[in-house]
């Protein structure tokens, strides 16, 4: 297999590992259409990058199985955007104006960008707007969806790679205004953090329930 054709199926394996966490090389092998063996020359390679690590799982008889996952750098692939300048950006302006001027500017900064999102995901359902607002985000550096939740009539937007997360680790504000956010842009639900990549968890979520 050339060089060219290994790279989608590598980059679709983290993407994939990204969004549940841990897997299988069988289940990733499925997903992606390619022979086990073929899977497991991908995973050994990302081992020895850096990329990915294994744990021994054990699931029924038989022994144990590797469920596999991205290591930091593997997290690192997926993009952050200009979280450096950012960074650079917050520190100084944390240490030069007045308490609550940053928070103060972040809370207009989600105002306005919420405005932004609902001029651009227009009318319609809640899964409408929700499927358009993914879109958008997906292209601002996010690995987002959106998945109904039937027992609380509701829906569950998942961010598995926050576009933001350095900047996150230390100006935990900023996740205070992407709930800000989510909350301006539909202004028709309750919606409540139910996951954040900050305590530990896979994704960022956030329960939207019709008002």
């Amino acid at each position: 297999m050339s060089v060219s054709a290994q790279a989608p199926t590598r980059e679709a394996a983290l993407t994939l590992m990204l969004r549940q966490g841990e897997i299988t090389a069988a289940q990733l092998s499925e997903s992606l259409q390619v022979s086990v063996q073929v899977m497991r020359r991908h995973l050994r390679s990302l081992e020895d990058e850096g990329l990915v690590e294994a744990s021994p799982s054990s699931e029924g008889q038989g022994r144990p199985s590797n469920r596999w996952r991205l290591t930091n750098a593997g997290r690192a692939r997926f993009p952050n955007g200009s979280e450096h300048f950012a960074l650079g950006l917050l520190s100084s302006m944390t240490s030069s104006l007045p308490s609550g001027t940053v928070e103060q500017l972040l809370e207009r900064q989600a105002f306005e960008k919420a405005c932004d999102y609902r001029d651009l995901i227009g009318a319609g359902t809640v899964p409408e707007r929700l499927e358009r607002l993914v879109e958008l985000r997906r292209r601002e550096g996010y690995v987002a969806e959106f998945n109904a939740d039937p027992e609380h009539n509701s829906w569950v937007l998942s961010e598995f790679h926050c576009s933001v997360m350095s900047i996150a680790q230390q100006f935990p504000c900023v996740c205070d205004q992407e709930l800000a956010l989510i909350r301006q842009t539909f202004p028709d639900c309750q919606v409540d953090r139910v996951h954040w990549l900050l305590n530990g968890n896979q994704a960022c979520g956030f329960r939207l329930t019709p008002c």
